[in-house]
């Protein structure tokens, strides 16, 4: 797919938008805001969305004054709390940060850079260090593969799957935000898999490799708890088969022309099977279909992921061992 530059703002508009969504993180949204106000880029200005918090985020948030710009609605989601940051937002670029987690200093600065550096790309994204909630590191910076330039024909085969970032790490140029328009508001977590599932097929990606960020790891989390329980992993599934869903209906409504098929997902395949079970025949195809998945560029780390899950599934399935009776 050819992309034509992206146009920029008018020049007396801020060059950068920091979004910040935040509910019920009154005890954390400090270090996001301060990550946020300490940038060395200039011209940023700093967006606060609270969805309806209950807690005492109000009073943290009214507590910067004239540094940030506020906006306090009813919980709606956390669509609902991107779509009226951006609203309010007259930045070129636009990025945003979730409220329980924080940034490097310099972050803002890259992205401008990279921004500048591909006229055609739509979205910029850069690594995240996982933290535990005392800022202990753990885990490697995420995610391990970057991807960049034209993602949209490996994303038609992996049904929309690649090693994408999260929501803190992620910036977009206006331009491509308004030719896309808002967040369904369906999304009332996990927003930015709509972010990283719709954008690739409207613009190059630029990956940069730095840790420019730091993502909590808590039992809040969606995707990157510790545990995995079998509610956790219906409710993973679910949010999948929305996201495949809304994203073709959203490539159909525009032209684009991709058609995206569960079965090419090859995570949603591996959850299936954790969740009912794996005998030795189907532990085989999955393994062949994890070498053949698209969704993972690197070829050491597909062979890796692929026999990991052929290996360690288990054999019963969470689901019928969490429903069977203790002995």
């Amino acid at each position: 797919m050819s992309v034509a530059p992206f146009k920029t703002a008018r020049a007396s508009a801020p060059r950068v938008s920091v979004i910040i969504n935040n509910f019920n993180y009154g005890t954390l949204i400090g270090e996001a805001i301060d990550s946020a106000l300490r940038q060395s880029a200039p011209d940023v200005e700093v967006i606060v969305v609270d969805d309806g918090s209950t807690d005492g985020s109000i009073e943290v948030i009214d507590g910067y004054g004239s540094k940030i710009r506020r906006i306090y609605q009813p919980n709606g989601g956390q669509a609902a709390a991107i779509n009226a940051g951006v609203r309010a937002s007259r930045g070129e670029i636009l990025c945003f940060l979730d409220a329980d987690d924080w940034w490097a200093e310099d972050k803002v600065a890259a992205v401008v850079e990279a921004f500048a550096a591909d006229p055609g790309a739509a979205l910029v994204y850069h690594r995240q260090q996982p933290v535990q909630s005392d800022g202990t590191y753990i885990m490697k910076p995420l995610p391990t593969t970057l991807c960049s330039g034209d993602l949209s024909p490996m994303l038609r085969r992996s049904a929309g799957f690649w090693p994408f970032p999260l929501t803190s790490a992620i910036a977009l140029r206006r331009s491509a935000w308004d030719a896309v328009g808002d967040i369904p508001e369906t999304f009332r977590i996990s927003a930015d898999a709509w972010l990283v599932g719709i954008y690739p097929f409207i613009g190059r990606v630029s990956a940069l490799p730095s840790a420019l960020g730091f993502y909590r790891v808590h039992g809040n989390n969606n995707w990157t708890r510790l545990d995995q329980d079998a509610a956790h992993v219906r409710k993973c599934m679910a949010h999948w088969r929305k996201t495949v869903e809304t994203t073709d209906q959203f490539l159909e409504a525009r032209g684009i022309g991709a058609s995206l098929q569960l079965k090419d997902h090859f995570p949603y395949r591996v959850f299936e099977a954790t969740l009912n079970g794996c005998g030795l025949t189907d532990r085989v195809t999955l393994a062949w279909k994890g070498m053949l998945f698209q969704g993972e560029p690197n070829l050491l780390r597909r062979t890796r992921n692929a026999f990991r899950a052929a290996l360690t599934l288990p054999s019963t399935g969470i689901e019928r061992s969490a429903s069977e009776p203790s002995r």
